[in-house]
């Protein structure tokens, strides 16, 4: 994958955020959505030599939509600004759709890569359970949260959106309370492609994905 012409046409875009200057560049777009498709697709089956229950997902559905969904938003501009995919075991994306934990990835028009595996903003049913999957499990969170390799590229799970008091149903008293008030379970870095670009960018998310493994195969067993 092109992987700066990629960041070029982003930053034009975001430069040029409607849908005159999209149409004129589409063969630019097509080109390059090609491309990540087929990072995608080879990533999938990297993926599944490790976590088989990923073989199955769909490269295309994986991808996000680069037009917004403008409906409810006060920002009217109609595409985002980078190309994104989650790598799912039953292929949804959205949380709100039950798309479980995911492996994701982006690449921005400011040139940042984000690799996050995890499940971001699950809705109340999915966290409720996840929360007491933490607590039941605390044992198996504690190994997580000791997993050398998931520090070191990692550093833990993000502390986003974190509540400042415990959920309805917990007190001062629960183990790993600070993950508890945790609104998302995730972990996530960010490289500067234009200050570090890996030499073999699928290689490189490969082995992201490999170390969050433990974390996506634990969330998986907290159940509804």
């Amino acid at each position: 994958m092109h992987t700066r012409d990629l960041v070029r046409f982003l930053a034009e875009l975001k430069e040029n955020n409607r849908r005159a200057w999209f149409v004129m560049n589409k063969p630019r777009y097509d080109i390059l959505r090609a491309e990540f498709l087929g990072l995608v697709a080879e990533l999938i089956n990297d993926v599944a030599c490790f976590d088989p229950a990923v073989a199955d997902c769909n490269p295309r559905k994986a991808l996000f939509r680069i037009h917004r969904d403008m409906r409810f938003s006060k920002d009217k501009q109609p595409y985002k600004t980078n190309f994104s995919a989650a790598i799912t075991a039953n292929g949804l994306k959205k949380p709100s759709q039950g798309g479980g934990p995911a492996y994701y990835f982006h690449i921005d028009a400011d040139g940042m890569l984000l690799v996050a595996a995890g499940e971001y903003m699950p809705p109340s049913p999915r966290l409720s359970a996840l929360r007491r999957h933490i607590v039941d499990d605390a044992q198996g969170f504690s190994k997580l949260l000791k997993n050398k390799k998931l520090n070191e590229i990692f550093g833990g799970f993000s502390d986003k959106d974190k509540l400042t008091r415990p959920p309805k149903g917990y007190d001062a008293d629960t183990i790993h309370l600070d993950y508890v008030k945790l609104k998302s379970l995730i972990l996530a870095k960010e490289i500067d492609l234009k200050k570090s670009m890996p030499d073999n960018l699928r290689k490189a998310l490969v082995a992201d994905f490999k170390a969050a493994y433990p974390v996506v195969s634990w969330l998986r067993e907290a159940k509804i």
